[in-house]
């Protein structure tokens, strides 16, 4: 049994990228009125942010979780591969960010001008940043989307990157830190290289099937159905919230098939309740087989 989230995702989706791309101009017309690179680097960082809503948006409208001919497994992955592609935003971000600092440094630039309603405007970006950061995670999480809580991990960087940019400014509008700029985009760097690096690492075990659910615990489940004898050779994959997919081989005590036949529908029926949503496939074995491997690592008991 799977759970669409696809409308609530790309809601949120057209919400934040409209928040976005009203950020991303503020930030643009500051940056270019300041000369501040610290600014303008973190304007790129905010049409990383657009363009991840509308990746985000084309990946949700194929990551079905249902079956067809051609994915029997469900469309989940297109969601992964989508939150992929936001680290490699980010990544890009981080390159941009760097070879500016480090050009300015070697060639110098204008010095930075800023004045007090402009850094109001900056407050207002940082507003609006912090909304859609918990709005995005907050939905992400209730309807269990990767892509929505990946990008809201993303803006979340943009918010730290806002909040230093923010200072350094204050610094050179107060104290005329000229510095400030320049030194501020180096950390910026690593704040969005970081957010990349989270994402990659929370999308990756899906990509690769890693395991999605603890053997023993599945097997603790089925062994608790009367008239199952053990249950070995247990594999899951998916995540666990979203979509999952197990299967074990089960030994069961029965004299016949519709008797297995209802042992294992109440074993499905108890994950089922347990890791929902979860597609079960069980190969029943008879009651002399006899194996204690519950899943294929190497030695497990």
């Amino acid at each position: 049994m799977s759970y669409d989230n696809r409308a609530t995702v790309r809601k949120v989706l057209i919400i934040t990228l409209l928040l976005n791309l009203f950020v991303m101009a503020l930030k643009a017309v500051v940056g270019y009125s300041t000369g501040s690179l610290s600014l303008l680097a973190d304007a790129l960082h905010s049409v990383t942010d657009s363009a991840n809503n509308i990746l985000g948006l084309i990946a949700s409208r194929f990551s079905s979780p249902y079956p067809d001919r051609e994915h029997p497994y469900g469309h989940h992955k297109f969601e992964a591969v989508g939150a992929l592609g936001i680290s490699a935003f980010l990544g890009i971000a981080c390159f941009e960010i760097l070879q500016g600092a480090v050009e300015k440094i070697l060639k110098g630039g204008e010095p930075v001008k800023i004045s007090a309603p402009e850094l109001w405007l900056l407050l207002i970006v940082l507003g609006v940043n912090i909304f859609v950061t918990f709005y995005e995670r907050h939905e992400g999480k209730r309807v269990g989307s990767p892509i929505l809580i990946a990008d809201a991990t993303h803006t979340m960087s943009d918010v730290w990157v806002t909040i230093a940019v923010i200072g350094g400014l204050i610094g050179i509008w107060w104290l005329n830190f000229q510095w400030l700029d320049v030194a501020l985009a180096f950390p910026v760097a690593l704040l969005v290289f970081w957010s990349g690096w989270s994402v990659l690492k929370e999308n990756l075990p899906w990509l690769v099937d890693q395991m999605a659910i603890a053997p023993e615990a599945i097997h603790a489940i089925a062994v608790s159905v009367p008239g199952v004898i053990n249950c070995h050779d247990i594999a899951s994959r998916g995540v666990l919230g979203r979509q999952v997919f197990m299967e074990m081989h089960l030994i069961v005590d029965a004299p016949d098939v519709e008797t297995a036949h209802h042992i294992t529908e109440e074993v499905e029926s108890r994950l089922e309740e347990r890791f929902h949503p979860v597609r079960i496939l069980i190969h029943v074995e008879p009651p002399a087989y006899q194996s204690e491997q519950i899943s294929y690592e190497s030695g497990a008991k």
